[in-house]
C-alpha cells in the first residue's frame, strides 16, 4: 500500500471554474490508485497563470506529503516537465513523486526521472552539500566537538539545547501550516487542532498520537503562543 498526496495544475482560473483540464487530471489520479493505495484530501489545485512565478499549492502538497511520510502524486507530468520552479521545489523537499501519465516510474524511479529533468538543480544540491561538508571539517579542525558525546571532551550542553531548540522550531514550522487551516475549518481548541492533524494524517516528532499537550508545545515553539486564541 502507498500514501499519496495529489497535485494538478490548471493554466488559467477559469479553467480552474469550469474543470476543464482538472476534471482528466482528477480522473488520471483515480485511474493510477490501486484499491490498497490510500489518497489523502484533499487534492491541491494549481491555478498558474503565465505572470506568477509561486507554487502556493504545490508549497502546501509537498509540506503535507512530509508530513504524513506520503509520495507526492502529480496528475500529468508534461504540464510541468519544463516548469524549473516546480523541478527545484520537488527536489529540494525530499518528497518521493510519482506522475499519473508515467505509472512505470515512481517512488525512488519518479525523483530519478525528476533529477534527469533538472540537471541544473542536482549540481546545485551536490555544491551545497560539498559546502556543507567543507564547513564541517574546518570546524572540526579548529577543534568544535561534532556530533554527540561519545566519551572524552563533553559537548557543551549549552550547544545541545541550542540544537533541540532549533529542530523544534524547525518542526513547528512545517506543522504550523496546518495548524492555522485547522483554525480556519472551525477548530477552537487545542484538542480539535489535535483531531484535525490526525485526521489529516501528520505526524508528531516522535510519530506518536496528536494531543492538547504537543499540540500546545507545536504552538509555543513556533512563537504563536501569545496570539493563539484556542482554548485546552
Amino acid at each position: 500500500m502507498t500514501t499519496y498526496v495529489a497535485y494538478a495544475r490548471v493554466s488559467t482560473a477559469k479553467q480552474g471554474r469550469s474543470g476543464l483540464g482538472l476534471e482528466a487530471q482528477e480522473e488520471a489520479i483515480r485511474a493510477f490508485l490501486r484499491p490498497e493505495d490510500d489518497l489523502i484530501a484533499p487534492t491541491y489545485v494549481e491555478v498558474e497563470s503565465g505572470k506568477r512565478s509561486d507554487r502556493p499549492e504545490l508549497t502546501k502538497a509537498l509540506s503535507h506529503a512530509k508530513l504524513t511520510g506520503a509520495t507526492l502524486l502529480v496528475a500529468k507530468l508534461d504540464r510541468l516537465a519544463r516548469n524549473v520552479r516546480f523541478l527545484h521545489t520537488v527536489l529540494e523537499s525530499g518528497v518521493e513523486v510519482a506522475f499519473c501519465d508515467l505509472p512505470q516510474v515512481k517512488g525512488a524511479m519518479g525523483r530519478f526521472i525528476v533529477n534527469q529533468m533538472a540537471g541544473v538543480a542536482e549540481l546545485e544540491a551536490g555544491l551545497i552539500s560539498e559546502r556543507t561538508k567543507a564547513a564541517l571539517a574546518a570546524a572540526k579542525e579548529r577543534g568544535t566537538q561534532l556530533g554527540g558525546y561519545r566519551g572524552g571532551q563533553k559537548v557543551d550542553p549549552a550547544l545541545g539545547l541550542a540544537e533541540r531548540q532549533r529542530r523544534s522550531a524547525e518542526f513547528a514550522a512545517r506543522v504550523s501550516p496546518a495548524i492555522e487551516e485547522a483554525k480556519q475549518r472551525g477548530a477552537v481548541s487545542l484538542r480539535d487542532i489535535a483531531a484535525h492533524l490526525t485526521r489529516q494524517g501528520v505526524k508528531t516528532r516522535r510519530g506518536g498520537p496528536w494531543d492538547a499537550a504537543k499540540v500546545r508545545q507545536v504552538i509555543k515553539a513556533s512563537g504563536q503562543q501569545a496570539t493563539t486564541n484556542v482554548r485546552p
